[in-house]
């Protein structure tokens, strides 16, 4: 996994952020067995408190769970997994029109601009 901690934000924060998309785009897929908390502060680079932190959230917002025998590993509840996935989508669906706003932009010329980026990519579904 990819880590990118940057400074101005409490690093839990986005070590809580960045293990939920790991989540929800299934690079860790659900009912994965996630790797040992001193295995990825190392890979992050970061203090394993506050790894165990980030974690211990994640378990108490449903998308972890931590078994004796077997670790800590993700939820098996792909309906919290589509709906955390949705959620995510609107997100940064909100933040696009609002930067798209404020270069002033019309929903149409929007509409337009995604069009032809999807053409461009071959993806014609949106």
């Amino acid at each position: 996994m990819e880590w990118n901690i940057t400074g101005g934000r409490p690093v839990y924060l986005q070590l809580i952020e960045q293990l939920q998309l790991a989540i929800v785009t299934g690079v860790l897929p659900a009912g994965a067995r996630v790797p040992p908390v001193r295995e990825l502060a190392g890979e992050a680079g970061v203090n394993p408190n506050t790894m165990q932190k980030a974690l211990q959230e994640l378990e108490s917002r449903g998308l972890m769970q931590t078994q004796r025998t077997a670790g800590r590993t993700v939820t098996g509840d792909t309906a919290r997994l589509e709906a955390l996935r949705r959620q995510q989508a609107e997100v940064y669906a909100g933040e696009f029109l609002q930067k798209m706003q404020a270069l002033g932009l019309t929903p149409q010329q929007v509409q337009d601009l995604l069009h032809r980026m999807s053409e461009q990519k071959g993806e014609r579904n949106v």
